[in-house]
């Protein structure tokens, strides 16, 4: 049996507010403890009542939805936290994940996007759901690098992954022994936190460390 999680829900748009309320209160084991339509009360909330997760909209009136991510992630590093907004870019997902963002979903997308978001950022994993995709760019020279959390051979390694390569043809293209793959494997998934190749290979998508 899955213990119960409580939720922290931000969000400046009553309407919007109110259809995740219910959408989440439909979920055994899931408890929303605050409804916040301002940034500020709902980060003192959080970091008075450290709750399990933080679902938090990235434009509010008073302060960024961001700031609050840094500043839940200074705080409470154990935390999960799930951004929603309304204007995604290509740049979004790899600034939330050098945070340490667990996730974000777009609002044009269904709501179940929210749930489904939820449930995964409460199992551990990660979740990016947006109609913008993150892009490499056509000309490699000018792609300007992005912060993510892995050291140059973790990222070759991810990318090999990412291609759907074996830890044994990785290790002979590498010219490195199938244990030190598969350690590498390992700590690429502990960092970016996910558990299973098609999620890293996703990550890997929306950071640009590989093409669509």
């Amino acid at each position: 049996m899955r213990s119960q999680i409580r939720v922290v829900l931000i969000e400046d748009e009553t309407m919007f507010r109110q259809l995740i309320l219910l959408t989440l209160g439909k979920v055994k084991g899931i408890q929303v403890v605050g409804e916040f339509g301002l940034g500020k009360p709902g980060l003192e909330y959080c970091v008075k009542e450290k709750p399990d997760m933080l679902v938090v909209d990235l434009m509010l009136p008073d302060i960024n939805g961001l700031d609050i991510a840094r500043e839940v992630r200074r705080l409470l590093p154990e935390m999960k936290i799930l951004v929603i907004t309304a204007h995604p870019s290509e740049r979004l997902p790899a600034e939330l994940m050098s945070i340490g963002v667990n996730g974000y979903v777009d609002k044009t997308e269904p709501i179940e996007y929210v749930l489904s978001a939820v449930e995964t950022v409460r199992a551990g994993g990660m979740f990016f759901a947006s109609k913008v995709r993150a892009k490499g760019g056509s000309l490699s020279g000018a792609k300007r690098p992005l912060d993510v959390p892995l050291t140059e051979r973790e990222q070759e390694i991810a990318r090999l992954v990412a291609a759907g390569q074996m830890s044994k043809e990785i290790a002979a293209k590498l010219n490195l022994s199938v244990r030190t793959v598969e350690k590498h494997r390992a700590n690429i998934m502990e960092k970016v936190g996910v558990r299973e190749v098609a999620s890293l290979t996703r990550w890997c998508i929306q950071v640009g460390l590989v093409d669509n």
